[in-house]
């Protein structure tokens, strides 16, 4: 049987399923440590979706560009801090935040948190955020790297704070920790009747009656 996650030449497998991003959707990747990843999501989503990169400096905004260019994909890319992402209320449909070089871990706690609330904000109801992050190093990765190392970071309590529901750690695997979370779908308001039901009675009509099967 084969293994969907296995990697087989592509080292962007794993991510990819991960996100599980279809054809079609609005895709945005805030940060971009890596070029080569936002190109492999991006490639799903084709030329009936959308991809957008929002990036804090130039030198991000050039990685995702090469990495873009290589794949022979369509990314437009914005150069904007994380607290102000520059889209549209919920016309995203996933968000990925590339966390693998500390870009919400350096952020102080008050725009780490309006971060999570902008990224909430593009997304449609029911859409997904994906926190993609590198994993703590362990076993002779660990032994090897001098001094304490940085304490891994985990976004789950900044999603929970943030109004985001099911928050999760999907996998940790290749290096990497993926957490999840979903923006709640939007409810009807308490009293609304979107639509009347079968048995209802319209305004002014006979009551019906009652046949009891016999």
């Amino acid at each position: 049987m084969l293994n969907p996650f296995r990697s087989g030449g592509n080292p962007h497998v794993l991510l990819v399923g991960m996100t599980g991003v279809k054809l079609g959707e609005r895709f945005a990747q805030v940060g971009c440590a890596h070029g080569g990843r936002l190109a492999a999501v991006a490639a799903k989503v084709g030329l009936s979706g959308r991809a957008v990169a929002i990036v804090p400096d130039e030198a991000s905004a050039a990685r995702a560009r090469k990495g873009a260019a290589d794949a022979g994909v369509l990314v437009e890319v914005e150069t904007a801090p994380p607290t102000q992402l520059p889209l549209e209320d919920e016309e995203i449909d996933l968000a990925v935040i590339d966390e693998t070089s500390g870009l919400l871990r350096m952020l102080r706690p008050e725009d780490r948190a309006a971060t999570v609330r902008e990224v909430r904000r593009i997304l449609r109801p029911g859409g997904r955020v994906l926190v993609v992050a590198s994993a703590p190093r362990s076993g002779i990765g660990a032994w090897l790297t001098p001094g304490p190392g940085t304490p891994p970071f985990d976004p789950s309590p900044d999603l929970q704070a943030g109004g985001f529901k099911s928050v999760r750690t999907l996998a940790e695997r290749e290096g990497l920790v993926f957490v999840e979370g979903m923006k709640p779908r939007r409810l009807a308001p308490a009293g609304d009747s979107p639509s009347q039901p079968e048995h209802s009675v319209s305004p002014g009509a006979p009551p019906r009656r009652r046949v009891d099967a016999k």
